[in-house]
């Protein structure tokens, strides 16, 4: 299951009885950059809802058909992808690089467990930076010279949110939907806008989606919000939907048919992508 980290080896400046956003997705992925308080998070919720391990696994499986679909079919090669994580398998600027090298890569994630994966993962390669920015102030992060200078803001960008925005508590003064605002607008025409986003399919698995909801509220993490589609269809106001449109990540262009029947947590994350006219 969990190839622990010990708590004793954490950096100064982490603490490691307080679970991090990056770290408890790292555990759910059977990482090893997590420690006990995060594990802790992975185990409450696995053992009231055991599939939910797929809510990260399908994140990361839209993530990878996302980019590769953006590399091939669109001539995007600006990708600003925000809340990054840690480093794992098939990472943005992998997925894109493999298909156009000259692609360029922004990554933003404000955990300070972050950085140092990131830098030491990126070290070498001059078409990625990593930047340190919280992605719910999109309007400092827009500002910061790293993402300015790296990007060409004449030209289209893709803009990834993925697994990002059901983490975001201060609905009171400013809502996911301004947040995203504020992104789309500052975007050139032609871009394109990636979201996914924990799902409540408002259907025989919502109380199973609620009571994931539940479970991560009330961990130490306190985030995790699980919204209706037409909620989550406002997150792409002002946007051209892209075929299939908003769907649950594991019907976005699967690379094969379900085998399968998708258990609760498969059809409780969706995503999609639009284009700024």
């Amino acid at each position: 299951m969990y190839r622990a980290t010990s708590d004793d080896s954490a950096p100064a400046s982490i603490d490691p009885t307080k679970p991090s956003i990056a770290r408890v997705y790292d555990a759910f992925l059977n990482g090893t950059d997590n420690y006990e308080s995060d594990r802790q998070v992975v185990r409450g919720v696995l053992k009231a809802a055991p599939e939910a391990r797929d809510l990260a696994v399908e994140n990361r499986n839209f993530l990878i058909r996302a980019c590769r679909f953006l590399a091939r079919q669109t001539g995007v090669t600006q990708y600003l992808d925000c809340g990054s994580g840690l480093p794992t398998a098939e990472n943005v600027h992998q997925v894109v690089q493999r298909i156009d090298p000259g692609s360029r890569v922004v990554y933003v994630d404000n955990d300070p467990t972050v950085p140092a994966h990131a830098r030491a993962l990126l070290e070498g390669n001059e078409n990625a930076v990593f930047v340190a920015e919280d992605i719910f102030e999109p309007e400092r992060l827009l500002a910061d010279d790293t993402v300015r200078s790296t990007l060409d803001w004449s030209e289209p960008i893709a803009l990834l949110q993925l697994g990002t925005l059901h983490h975001y508590n201060g609905e009171a003064t400013r809502t996911r939907k301004d947040i995203m605002r504020a992104y789309v607008d500052a975007l050139p025409s032609g871009s394109y806008v990636v979201i996914s986003h924990f799902l409540d399919p408002q259907d025989e698995y919502s109380a199973t989606a609620r009571k994931m909801e539940e479970l991560f509220l009330h961990s130490m993490m306190g985030s995790g919000t699980f919204s209706t589609r037409a909620e989550l269809q406002e997150l792409f106001d002002g946007l051209d939907m892209l075929p299939p449109g908003l769907v649950r990540c594991a019907d976005w262009w699967p690379d094969g048919p379900h085998l399968r029947e998708l258990n609760a947590a498969q059809r409780s994350i969706a995503g999609g992508i639009g284009r700024k006219p």
